[in-house]
């Protein structure tokens, strides 16, 4: 269970700077597209891991840590995308991706405990 605090922490840290970042390309980059889609995925990863404990099963608390999962890796993918096309420093760009890797090695641990 303590691991599920740390894991919802990081989460709604990390939801909380895809925010951030979101106004960030809308107010000064005037990017739209790719902020939509990173804040759709990046928000959705802590929702999933706060639905999870609440989950009615196991079953259910696994497929949505498995959708989390698949959150966090899209939310990656744009994270490299907004810096391969200079959307992002490299330095702002690996401070999240570091934090969005933490939640995934976590997400990935929790799964394989749960399943055992």
């Amino acid at each position: 269970m303590a691991q599920d605090n740390v894991l919802q922490e990081k989460s709604l840290s990390f939801a909380a700077r895809i925010v951030k970042l979101h106004k960030y390309l809308c107010k000064d980059k005037h990017e739209t597209v790719i902020s939509k889609q990173i804040i759709r995925s990046g928000t959705s990863i802590g929702a999933n891991i706060n639905e999870a404990t609440y989950g009615v099963s196991k079953a259910d608390f696994i497929a949505k840590l498995h959708i989390a999962l698949k959150e966090t890796a899209e939310t990656e993918y744009w994270l490299r995308l907004l810096t391969l096309s200079d959307y992002l420093s490299q330095s702002e760009s690996d401070s999240l991706i570091a934090d969005c890797l933490e939640i995934k090695r976590i997400l990935i641990s929790s799964l394989k405990t749960s399943k055992a």
